[in-house]
């Protein structure tokens, strides 16, 4: 994800967005994920027809650069994972603009805020797809004052859709980068107004309630039962929220992953598909109140869309971050341990549930290791919490030729062992993991002809290299990385986009 500030935009300011203030209790909603999704699934199947207009849809677009807001100590992507694409889509209470301003009640919290937040992964192979719902009150650590260059260890705990007030588009995306470890290569945003008219381009949209919905603020009345709502109804149906259910956030998400649902099935519809003033309908709204990195325009959303053209309404899951109560304020959430099994499987390209294909992460020492341990530094880190883990590990590596050029802690390290290096350092990256059982290998900047190591939960000690150098014996093991943490489970919940709207409510 590439770009620049806006030529207008002050020096400092990560980006200049239109100001947005908070809604008022159930005036909150994520239309962003109808928006995007349903455009790239129907991007896929318009073929020529959708090519002919493409550029009145990409000038609809609204580009802005958010890159010098991100920082530079991003994340890289494994290789088992190479060619996945990672989307982050929002929708905010933004109220600026045509027809926005009549939506919900404003109160003492001006700004704009991403009250949806969803990171869309397309796997590699484009086979899949797995939609993560992130909980817009969750508390998280963030970058103070949405810092750039702030090391992780000085963050501080803020309420996931304040970065977005804050720092807009660019924090929100450095903070779910620093707490995930995934890199994200795109984003967009999109306001009500584009959710309302897309919905009215499709001639409506099927939901399903098992109980009657009177909400004053969205002003939305249901019976029980199914009914097929127009853009304004349908805007108010996602929007509501205390009249409903629990009443809590989370049970809307639920009812918002049934509705993306319903509309992914209306988009790829033969209704659609084959009534050419129907789709450009569908894709002018999509596009109009859309606002994205430079590099996610309608050329490459298309490719993306064509990439995914076989994908299949079952092969796309959604799942909302395992959570719970915030010990600080119960009406807040934070997130549970077993949310790493998400980002893990999103870091590796595998289904949530499922472990990743055997082979595709080949051991480090599959071919002869050509880097010599005595050619080698190595940083050495502890992010276990087992006191002298590293300064153990260090003196395994010194015994077999490796330089150590210091120990130190890693706070929130993955679990087992991390083995990173710079461009052009991948076989010297190769040795160092051969010494470590397990150890996932990554590209990183900024470590020079360093190789960094850092120890997590589960981390195995580490073992004799095939070409070490020296023969006395290594140094026996005293202290062992403490498990990983029981509560990361070994399945979550999810469900197929495939899966009708009335079988979620």
């Amino acid at each position: 994800m590439d770009g620049a500030r806006p030529d207008d935009a002050p020096e400092g300011t990560p980006q200049a967005l239109p100001s947005r203030r908070e809604v008022h209790g159930s005036t909150r909603s994520p239309w962003v994920k109808r928006t995007v999704i349903a455009l790239v699934v129907a991007l896929a199947v318009g073929g020529t027809g959708v090519a002919v207009a493409a550029w009145k849809l990409n000038s609809n677009i609204t580009k802005v650069d958010v890159s010098e807001a991100v920082g530079t100590d991003r994340p890289t992507r494994a290789p088992e994972a190479r060619g996945a694409v990672n989307l982050l889509l929002l929708g905010s209470d933004n109220r600026t603009g045509e027809g926005n301003d009549t939506y919900g009640k404003v109160v003492d919290d001006p700004g704009q805020h991403s009250d949806t937040n969803l990171l869309v992964h397309l796997s590699a192979d484009r086979t899949w797809a797995t939609v993560v719902s992130i909980p817009r009150d969750s508390m998280t650590k963030a970058p103070p004052e949405c810092s750039k260059s702030a090391p992780k260890d000085q963050w501080v705990m803020r309420q996931w859709n304040h970065n977005y007030k804050i720092g807009g588009t660019g924090c929100l995306i450095r903070t779910l980068e620093g707490n995930t470890g995934v890199l994200v290569d795109h984003y967009a945003v999109v306001d009500f107004r584009g959710f309302k008219s897309m919905v009215d381009a499709l001639d409506g949209v099927e939901v399903c309630t098992t109980e009657s919905i009177d909400d004053p603020n969205s002003h939305l009345r249901l019976t029980p039962g199914k009914h097929t709502l127009d853009g304004e109804q349908a805007l108010a149906y996602v929007r509501t929220r205390k009249s409903v259910g629990d009443g809590s956030d989370l049970g809307r998400i639920k009812r918002q992953q049934a509705f993306l649902s319903s509309v992914a099935q209306e988009a790829t519809s033969s209704k659609l598909l084959f009534q050419p003033t129907h789709l450009y309908s569908f894709l002018s709204a999509a596009t109009r109140s859309l606002t994205t990195d430079p590099e996610f325009g309608l050329g490459t959303m298309k490719d993306l869309a064509e990439s995914i053209r076989g994908i299949g309404l079952k092969n796309i899951e959604f799942i909302t971050v395992p959570n719970e109560v915030y010990p600080n304020d119960p009406n807040r959430v934070q997130w549970q341990d077993s949310a790493d099994l998400i980002w893990e499987s999103i870091r590796e390209d595998h289904p949530v549930n499922e472990t990743p294909t055997k082979g595709a992460n080949p051991s480090p020492s599959a071919s002869p290791l050509t880097v010599s341990p005595d050619e080698i530094t190595v940083q050495v880190l502890n992010g276990a919490g087992t006191s002298g883990l590293a300064s153990q590990d260090a003196a395994i590596l010194e015994a077999q030729g490796f330089t150590v050029s210091g120990t130190g802690n890693a706070p929130d390290a993955r679990t087992g062992t991390l083995v990173e290096y710079s461009t052009g350092h991948e076989e010297a990256a190769r040795t160092v993991a051969a010494a470590f059982p397990g150890a996932k290998v990554e590209e990183a900047t900024g470590l020079g002809k360093t190789v960094r190591v850092t120890l997590g939960p589960g981390a195995e000690n580490p073992v004799e290299v095939e070409n070490r150098v020296g023969s006395e014996p290594l140094p026996t093991p005293s202290v062992t990385a403490a498990a990983p943490a029981p509560s990361a489970t070994p399945t979550l919940e999810t469900r197929p986009a495939s899966q009708s709207i009335c079988q979620t409510t």
